[in-house]
C-alpha cells in the first residue's frame, strides 16, 4: 500500500457547545485555520478529540463535517478506537461507509493489559476487516499498554498496516520503530509527543501527528519544513518555542489546555467533556504568558 503519513498531522479538538451538541461554526473556523497554516493533515476523533466521549452517531457528522470543511487541502485520518477487536473493526467499517478519509488511527485497547501476542492479533484482525491504511497508535502513558517495537516491525509486514504513531515519550522506543522497520518503504513512524518532533525527523520519522498544533499550526510546521529544507537551526528554534506550551498541557488533565489556548487565541471550542473541568485563573494567567511568548497572543 503506497499511503505515506507525513508533515504535521492535528489530531483536532471537538468543539462542542453547552449543550454537547458539535459546533460546526467552530469547527470550520479551526479547519480553515489549520488549512491556512500549513497543516498537511487533521485527525479527528483521537485523543485530543476526547473520543471516548461521544457516540458513533456523533461521530458520522464529525467525519461528514470534516470531509466538506477540508475540502480536498488536507489528509483526513480518522480514530477506529475501542477496548475490544470487534469495537474497533465496526468504528472502522462506519468510517469506511462515510468514505473519503484516507487512513486509520488505531489505538491499543485500553484496561485490558495484553500480551505481545493480544496486540499483534488485535491489529492484524482489524487490518484484515478494513482496505484502509492503517496507523498503529502506541500511547502508553494513557493505555498502560504498549506495542513493543518488535511486534510493530511484524505488524509491518502486513500490507495495509504503513505506519506507527509512538506517543510514548520514549526516545529509544520510537528509534527502535524506525531501525527495525527501516528497509521497508511502505512503512512510516510518526511522533506523538510535540517535545520529540524535530529528533524523530532526525532519526527518520515522516511527520508528526501533533496535539499542540491545533494551537500553533504555523510553529509545528516550521519545524517539519525548516528541517526538510535543511535550516536546521530554524527547525530547533520552531521545536524550541512549541515545546513550550507542550509542556504547558501539563497544567490541567489533557486536552483541557489546549482548549483553553484555542478560546485564548479566538477560537472558541468550548470546554472538555466532564468530569474534565476548566483550568483555574492562575492557570490561565500563566498560559497567557505562554502563548504571548510564543506570538499568539
Amino acid at each position: 500500500m503506497s499511503f505515506t503519513p507525513k508533515g504535521i498531522v492535528v489530531p483536532i479538538v471537538t468543539p462542542v457547545n453547552a449543550e454537547g451538541k458539535l459546533n460546526e461554526r467552530a469547527y470550520r473556523g479551526l479547519v480553515d485555520y489549520l488549512a491556512e497554516n500549513g497543516i498537511h493533515g487533521v485527525f479527528p476523533f483521537g485523543t485530543t478529540g476526547e473520543f471516548y466521549a461521544h457516540d458513533q452517531g456523533f461521530y458520522n457528522e464529525l467525519l461528514a463535517l470534516t470531509k466538506d470543511a477540508a475540502a480536498g487541502r488536507m489528509q483526513i485520518y480518522a480514530g477506529a478506537n475501542h477496548i475490544t477487536t470487534k469495537g474497533a473493526i465496526a468504528i472502522a467499517k462506519a468510517v469506511e461507509k462515510v468514505g473519503g478519509i484516507d487512513a486509520l488511527s488505531v489505538l491499543t485497547p485500553m484496561f485490558v493489559s495484553q500480551t505481545q501476542e493480544e496486540v499483534y492479533e488485535y491489529y492484524r484482525a482489524i487490518a484484515s476487516e478494513t482496505s484502509l491504511p492503517i496507523i498503529i497508535y502506541n500511547n502508553k502513558p494513557k493505555t498502560n499498554v504498549t506495542v513493543e517495537p518488535a511486534t510493530v516491525a511484524k505488524l509491518a509486514e502486513i500490507d495495509n498496516i504503513v505506519a506507527a504513531k509512538d506517543s510514548t515519550g520514549d526516545m529509544t522506543n520510537a528509534e527502535e520503530y524506525i531501525r527495525l522497520t527501516r528497509g521497508m518503504d511502505n512503512f512510516h513512524v510518526m511522533m506523538g509527543r510535540d517535545t520529540l518532533i524535530l529528533a524523530g525527523l532526525h532519526y527518520g520519522a515522516t511527520g508528526a501527528i501533533a496535539s499542540c498544533a491545533n494551537v500553533a499550526p504555523r510553529i509545528a510546521v516550521d519545524i517539519y519544513e525548516k528541517f526538510q529544507a535543511k535550516d536546521y537551526a530554524g527547525a530547533l528554534d520552531a521545536q524550541f518555542k512549541f515545546s513550550a506550551l507542550r509542556i504547558a498541557t501539563n497544567m490541567g488533565s489533557f486536552p483541557v489546555t489546549i482548549k483553553e489556548a484555542l478560546k485564548l487565541i479566538g477560537h472558541d471550542c468550548g470546554d472538555c467533556v466532564p468530569p474534565i473541568l476548566p483550568l483555574h485563573e492562575d492557570q490561565r494567567e500563566k498560559l497567557r504568558g505562554v502563548l504571548s511568548g510564543m506570538g499568539l497572543l
